[in-house]
């Protein structure tokens, strides 16, 4: 799963709304769509906004593997 499909799938299980949370985050309502539909690239100034709306750790969205 992208990256922004988690972040989609976060906002919905959440029950918020995906407009409210590109408001709360600054970008731009239809920026933001294009970004959740994987027509534009999920930025990390994006996720780092994004993160900050919804008061959650990048980490929930990434996933970072650890070589030995």
């Amino acid at each position: 799963m992208c990256v922004y499909e988690k972040v989609r799938a976060y906002i919905d299980s959440q029950g918020l709304k995906q407009v409210a949370v590109a408001q709360k985050a600054g970008i731009p309502k239809t920026t933001f769509n294009a970004i959740m539909n994987g027509k534009r690239t999920l930025y990390a100034d994006d996720l780092r906004a994004i993160c900050l709306a919804l008061n959650v750790s990048p980490e929930l969205f990434i996933e970072v593997k650890q070589t030995v």
